[in-house]
């Protein structure tokens, strides 16, 4: 039996931050020193709170104790469930997020129920897709990057909503999702998104939803997704300490 979505979660964190006491538990928060860490850019502070529990990497020793008392004061401040709305208070210069972390348990999983089709990754179609939004829509998506099939739906012979996702640490299949701007709000991107996590939960892998629009957050939430925490990077956090 596998363990629930949060506790993977939380083991695949601490394996991208390179920790070696794991994540810290509920109150609690963990610092630690990888300038190349995979949580956030080379050079970069990256933090990561889940379930009221904050895990930091930081580029330099001198950091440290700064950093976990400032995080330690957040969880105090209030509910700590939603301590990592308190992370945006550390955005000093230039910021990467705070984006919504969801997962989901087999168990909890709402298909959608609408067929959709299946293509190989790369394929020209999903690139004409990409290529037909802004810029900042298809690099939010991710979908540039992804390695699973490419579930998708069409208007006519044109791929109007396309879902797949990337794996993170042999754990997390990492979803990313896109549809046109003239059809959205019509539930495409909850159809193909399921096929995906379907394909993700059948691989044994825990489906990862990532986002800062509310719109994404609503799409994860119809199919099951539960919140559990927030993602930050920051380039400069010692301005942050003064």
């Amino acid at each position: 039996m596998s363990l629930p979505a949060a506790d993977r979660a939380r083991e695949m964190w601490s394996r991208l931050a390179g920790s070696p006491a794991g994540f810290p538990g509920p109150g609690d928060a963990g610092v630690v020193v990888s300038p190349e860490s995979s949580l956030c850019p080379p050079g970069w502070s990256g933090m990561v709170e889940l379930d009221g529990a904050i895990l930091a990497v930081v580029p330099r020793p001198d950091l440290v104790n700064g950093v976990r008392e400032r995080l330690l004061a957040l969880l105090g401040d209030g509910d700590g469930a939603r301590a990592g709305a308190g992370l945006s208070r550390l955005a000093v210069g230039e910021v990467l997020g705070p984006a919504e972390l969801a997962y989901l348990d087999e168990t909890d999983f709402r298909p959608a129920g609408v067929e959709v089709e299946r293509l190989p990754s790369g394929h020209g179609d999903v690139e004409a897709l990409l290529a037909s939004v802004p810029e900042a829509d298809a690099v939010e998506s991710g979908l540039e990057r992804t390695e699973s099939p490419v579930y998708v739906l069409r208007d006519g012979s044109r791929v109007v909503a396309a879902s797949a996702y990337r794996t993170w640490v042999e754990t997390a299949a990492h979803l990313c999702v896109l549809t046109a701007d003239p059809h959205r709000g019509r539930g495409l991107a909850r159809a193909v998104a399921s096929a995906a996590v379907a394909d993700a939960l059948a691989d044994g892998l825990l489906p990862q939803w990532r986002a800062r629009p509310a719109a994404s957050r609503r799409v994860a939430a119809a199919l099951g997704f539960r919140r559990h925490g927030e993602q930050l990077s920051v380039r400069d956090l010692a301005a942050a300490l003064v």
